[in-house]
């Protein structure tokens, strides 16, 4: 389990990390999610202690991480990839670390063999591909067999089969009973691995809730119908009481309504349906209404910082006060 208790973090007068406080609990994944510039590196290195706070703490299973006597044993962490000795072989590399935790060397090759490595261990890291070197880090973490697990960005660089194998080695290690927290700018990627999220913005929590309940709580979900009977379709559901607001495709939207329901009405009235279906946000698209207001990098979406067309303001759009615009 790693606490946050109040983390804050300054450089000179920019504050990154501003009085955070939440917990990560073993047995499930979390994501740990922000925009740029959010304070997700310098929070994550602060549990490492390669950072250190300006007030408040991190404990790791109750212990500040400089108390950790062998700290690759209780927790292992991928933060850079490249932070390996390029000129050592991937087996070396691993045994140097392992030395210095007193870990016995048979876990070498036992985490080679685990990211898929074993045939390339004499090699020098310094020719691996990225995504050669991140399994290379992803075995660093492995190594000491710890009970918590960070990774930041783990597929970086990995092929369809690698993020497959990242992505249920992470289930499976929650499944231990293990802590796993990881971050991740891949949202359809975060969607289908974490269970609990840790959202942050302009380095203040923003959310810590399970994904479900994120997804719920910062989207609209609504259900689509479609039929050749769409205005007696709309005058139906009028007479029960029911709003519905026609889409530009042809298609009828109702909010407060379960699909159920709304096809037994149907039923009722001998009315066709081509389409009836849920619709429901990604996880993306609810991060995006989430982080709207605390997003420090915005790109820009049109020449010269003109107006988007037809005034949709949306994402790497900033309407200024006083009607003047950019991104």
């Amino acid at each position: 389990m790693i606490e946050l208790d109040g983390l804050t973090k300054r450089f000179g007068n920019k504050v990154a990390v501003d009085g955070l406080s939440c917990v990560i609990r073993p047995g499930m994944v979390t994501g740990f999610l922000g925009p740029n510039g959010a304070g997700k590196s310098t929070t994550m290195r602060m549990m490492l202690d390669l950072d250190h706070p300006t007030s408040g703490s991190v404990r790791i299973d109750g212990k500040h991480y400089r108390d950790l006597s062998e700290p690759l044993k209780y927790i292992g962490a991928l933060l850079d990839a490249k932070a390996m000795n390029g000129g050592r072989s991937a087996y070396n590399n691993l045994l140097c670390l392992a030395q210095s935790n007193r870990i016995p060397e048979r876990r070498v090759a036992e985490v080679l063999e685990t990211v898929g490595l074993t045939a390339v261990a004499k090699k020098k890291s310094k020719g691996f591909s990225l995504g050669m070197g991140q399994r290379l880090g992803i075995a660093s973490a492995l190594l000491g067999d710890p009970q918590i697990l960070m990774f930041d960005e783990p597929v970086n660089g990995l092929d369809p089969e690698g993020i497959h194998w990242i992505r249920n080695l992470m289930k499976t290690l929650a499944a231990q009973g293990r802590t796993i927290f990881v971050s991740s700018h891949l949202m359809s990627e975060m969607a289908l691995t974490a269970d609990h999220l840790i959202v942050i913005g302009q380095g203040r929590l923003l959310a810590d809730t399970s994904m479900a309940d994120f997804i719920h709580e910062n989207s609209r979900s609504y259900v689509r119908l479609r039929s050749p009977q769409q205005e007696r379709l709309r005058d139906v559901l009028h007479e029960e009481g029911i709003v519905a607001v026609e889409a530009g495709d042809g298609t009828l939207e109702v909010d407060g309504a379960a699909t159920e329901d709304l096809g037994e009405l149907a039923a009722r009235h001998s009315l066709t349906l081509h389409e009836l279906s849920a619709q429901r946000a990604s996880l993306e698209e609810a991060f995006m209404q989430m982080t709207a207001g605390a997003v420090e990098y915005h790109a820009h979406s049109g020449p010269g910082g003109d107006a988007p067309p037809d005034g949709q303001w949306g994402e790497g759009w900033v309407q200024r006060p006083g009607g003047g615009e950019g991104a």
